[in-house]
């Protein structure tokens, strides 16, 4: 039998803890709380609905808000669209009765909507925009410096009196730089604007208050967080409210912002997720940035690569390196026992180079050759050095290779 590679995607997702696992089985047979939070006309629906709002609350107080503003979805992406499509939609649907003078969702040409996101966004936010730039709106694509990181300054400077809407991820999933979110928030609260934050690299990983931070919607998964696929959540803020226009209809669950009846024992899975984040995130911070580290080191023996993106501003779990004159899908081959990527999971079928590096100037030839590492609560101080050894001979071996070139 094959041995299991040793784990360093996490970044890509994560194994659902095995105390989340528990609580998601009492929700699954029929001796279990397995009821529609729907069904208020008798115990079962009740017993479920009251296990759906004790996650909800867990969820709240992971990023600090009221229980009432957390919306469930079916994970990051839906959140992404349901945030930037349902609050766009909202805010011009708003405007339209205002002017009374324009019919449903046609754009006014003296005042078409202008968002502003980066060029590093995840799929899920970058093919969100470009739709409605299809539907005409303007968008404006933020790049980093080299470092990844996006600041406060950047995004005020592309800001106009037509802005609705900023999305800018809180920490990037294929580098791992945390960009300046409560300078962004603050600039886009006096300046009347939403800001939308995807917070599927960093809730239940680096603190989140949602009103210091002046967030206004935030997107979270649990599968990065060690709960299951398949559930995430939204966040969307009240006093003064934030509109959104439903993307799914069909009984107006979820206060008429997401229909469908609910998961309940997905939905427990990430409450209780949440919950452990809340009370460990500390100390495994500490215990991930001493295994990133200990990593580090055990490359110096290698030459020629580099570590992509700020490391001072980047959780800890997170490392993309550029090994030179190796080519990254050749440098995988060589790798089977162990399990990482060289970037996005949603952009491993792509041949082309990472449009992250590419965005922060990383040349073609290393954005080839990068593997993003990725550490989480299960990976051993063993397994550190056991994988950097390993890289280290395989980028060692290849180098002897004639390298690969790139047009």
């Amino acid at each position: 039998m094959m041995q299991k590679p040793m784990y360093f995607d996490y970044a890509a997702t994560t194994p659902v803890d095995e105390r989340v696992a528990e609580a998601m089985i009492g929700c699954l047979t029929r001796d279990g709380n397995f009821g529609n939070p729907a069904s208020r006309s008798h115990l079962i629906g009740w017993q479920a609905e009251e296990a759906v709002e004790i996650a909800r609350g867990d969820v709240a107080k992971l990023i600090g808000c009221d229980t009432r503003e957390i919306v469930w979805t079916s994970g990051a992406t839906e959140s992404n669209n349901l945030a930037i499509k349902g609050a766009l939609e909202a805010l011009l649907q708003n405007e339209e009765q205002a002017s009374s003078t324009v019919t449903h969702h046609v754009v006014p040409h003296h005042t078409v909507p202008h968002i502003v996101t980066s060029a590093i966004e995840h799929k899920a936010v970058l093919d969100t925009c470009a739709e409605l730039q299809r539907r005409g709106c303007e968008v404006t694509y933020l790049t980093p410096p080299a470092d990844g990181v996006i600041r406060a300054a950047q995004v005020a400077e592309a800001m106009r009196p037509q802005t609705r809407l900023v999305s800018i991820m809180h920490v990037n999933n294929e580098i791992g730089v945390i960009n300046e979110i409560a300078g962004i928030g603050k600039n886009c609260r006096d300046s009347g604007v939403l800001f939308h934050v995807d917070a599927a690299q960093s809730a239940g990983k680096v603190e989140i208050d949602v009103a210091s931070m002046c967030i206004d919607l935030l997107s979270i998964s649990a599968h990065k967080m060690y709960g299951p696929k398949g559930i995430g959540a939204l966040y969307v803020r009240r006093s003064p409210d934030v509109n959104i226009a439903a993307q799914i209809h069909g009984g107006g669950h979820e206060r008429g912002m997401r229909s469908g009846t609910l998961p309940t024992h997905q939905i427990v899975g990430l409450g209780k997720a949440a919950a452990i984040a809340k009370q460990e995130m500390v100390a495994e911070s500490k215990q991930l940035l001493a295994l990133r580290d200990l990593f580090l080191s055990q490359l110096q023996q290698l030459t020629c690569w580099q570590l992509n993106g700020s490391k001072e501003q980047r959780v800890p779990g997170n490392l993309n390196i550029s090994f030179a004159d190796v080519e990254g899908e050749t440098l995988l081959m060589s790798l089977r026992d162990i399990a990482l990527s060289t970037g996005s999971a949603c952009t491993s079928a792509s041949l082309e180079p990472s449009y992250v590096l590419s965005a922060i100037g990383v040349p073609s030839e290393l954005a080839h050759s990068s593997l993003r590492i990725s550490l989480g609560r299960y990976t051993t101080e063993t397994e550190v050095k056991m994988a950097a050894d390993k890289i280290t001979a395989a980028v060692t071996s290849l180098r002897k290779s004639p390298p690969v070139r790139y047009a």
